[in-house]
């Protein structure tokens, strides 16, 4: 279960904006966005490349850590 650190979110609204994106996203499933900590984890299938996950979750005005 890939867990993602992201900075910037400070409201529900933020979380449920991480959790669309994720949504959106191809083999990924059973996703949790919290605010504290300012996280997201999911399930995700083999082909469901980390690195584009984090980069859509920037292009929505956060910050997920490496």
């Amino acid at each position: 279960m890939p867990v993602i650190k992201i900075s910037g979110m400070s409201c529900a609204h933020c979380t449920g904006s991480v959790t669309k994106i994720l949504q959106a996203t191809p083999g990924i499933s059973n996703i949790s966005v919290t605010l504290d900590p300012g996280q997201a984890s999911f399930d995700a299938a083999p082909e469901v490349n980390l690195d584009q996950v984090k980069d859509a979750i920037r292009k929505i005005g956060f910050d997920p850590q490496d």
